[in-house]
């Protein structure tokens, strides 16, 4: 009886997500990063909302509603290389080697590579159509970016 109650609160349908185009593909694999080590933390949603604010000229009210449209495609998801290959057909280099730098940001927003996260970057590494040295690069970028905000700090 109590479940009934309780069902008639809840929609009887759940919302239709959209379908991803390129940056929901980025938002869900940075959101997919971010709580692979089962440690979502404020520091690594803030992030992912400054990330979508800077790469899609979002404001930070607009930004944490494609996170959260993220954080329910990346729930139901399809796999990791699914998101890196809708990236790939969809943008220029430019634009994969961003996504990599934002890939690369979120694994290290904590201070720590965990090897659910590094093996997740690199299945979208070889799904967006980057080289090892890309990744590299991009992961070298995202160490000096940390590196010289804890200096400033």
């Amino acid at each position: 009886m109590l479940k009934k109650f309780f069902q008639a609160f809840r929609p009887s349908e759940t919302p239709a997500l959209p379908d991803p185009d390129a940056e929901l593909a980025l938002g869900a694999l940075l959101v997919r990063v971010a709580q692979s080590d089962r440690e979502y933390q404020l520091e690594e949603i803030s992030l992912i909302d400054r990330i979508l604010a800077r790469l899609y000229q979002h404001n930070a009210i607009e930004a944490a509603k494609v996170r959260a449209t993220c954080e329910k495609l990346h729930a139901a998801a399809p796999e990791t290389d699914t998101f890196g290959r809708l990236i790939r057909e969809t943008t220029g280099l430019e634009e994969r080697l961003a996504a990599m730098d934002a890939l690369w940001e979120v694994v290290l927003a904590d201070g720590n590579e965990h090897a659910g996260e590094v093996t997740i970057v690199e299945e979208a590494r070889k799904a967006m159509g980057l080289s090892y040295a890309d990744s590299q690069k991009a992961r070298a970028r995202a160490v000096e970016k940390f590196s010289g905000t804890a200096e400033e700090s």
